[in-house]
């Protein structure tokens, strides 16, 4: 079995890894809950082309593997759909003046992102009876009511898609193994603008907060409830 962190964490890291007793796995419960975390077309472009390219349209972009990481969400979300699963959309809301705080300093493109980059990616989009969190913050619990909707669904596993795997996609994983949920991360249903980022992230999401595994696979544990 392969992972994306192969070839990029060294062999010797991860023998130490499992030498302490890390990255075991937390299982899957029985009733799962998906975040799909900022696919907007901010973030993949209005079609697939490489990052390069997909700046000049906005600045976000992470290029064409996003659109790779879209068609593995959408594999998740018509299974979710088929079962009747919670689906919950974490997502930037247009940035306006006064929310001009830190993350504006770090990133000042975020400010001038076309309306139209917020648009959810129309393969993925919402449906009536989906819950929409707009989030401030990298992680999809700061600030918002996400974990009380999981509760109300009586949720004890969140699959957790999107973007960045560095970024919101990991803040987010953090913060739903502290409130003690089962967490899994279909490792091609997320996406970066780094590959060595995406996958180091992965590599130490894999090893102490989440199940790490292809759509595929962790398809066929959610088939199995």
């Amino acid at each position: 079995m392969s992972y994306p962190w192969d070839g990029i964490v060294s062999e010797e890291e991860q023998a130490a890894y499992k030498a302490v007793g890390f990255g075991s796995s937390s299982g899957i419960g029985k009733r799962p809950a998906l975040l799909i975390i900022d696919v907007q077309y901010r973030t993949v472009g209005s079609h697939p082309m490489p990052m390069s390219e997909a700046i000049k349209e906005y600045a976000t972009s992470c290029g064409d593997v996003a659109w790779a990481a879209v068609h593995r969400i959408r594999v998740l979300l018509d299974l979710f759909r088929a079962k009747g699963w919670p689906v919950m959309y974490p997502h930037v809301a247009p940035k306006l003046s006064f929310d001009s705080g830190r993350l504006s300093e770090k990133v000042p493109s975020i400010m001038g992102i076309p309306a139209k980059g917020y648009d959810f990616v129309e393969d993925i989009a919402p449906v009536e009876g989906d819950i929409l969190l707009p989030k401030k913050h990298p992680s999809a619990f700061f600030g918002t009511p996400l974990a009380s909707y999981l509760i109300n669904a009586q949720a004890d596993t969140v699959v957790v898609t999107g973007c960045s795997t560095s970024g919101c996609v990991r803040g987010s994983v953090v913060d739903a193994f502290a409130y003690n949920f089962r967490t899994l991360v279909p490792h091609d249903a997320v996406y970066d603008r780094s590959p060595t980022s995406h996958a180091v992230n992965l590599f130490d999401m894999a090893a102490k907060y989440a199940d790490v595994g292809s759509t595929d696979e962790i398809v066929d544990k959610l088939r199995a409830i």
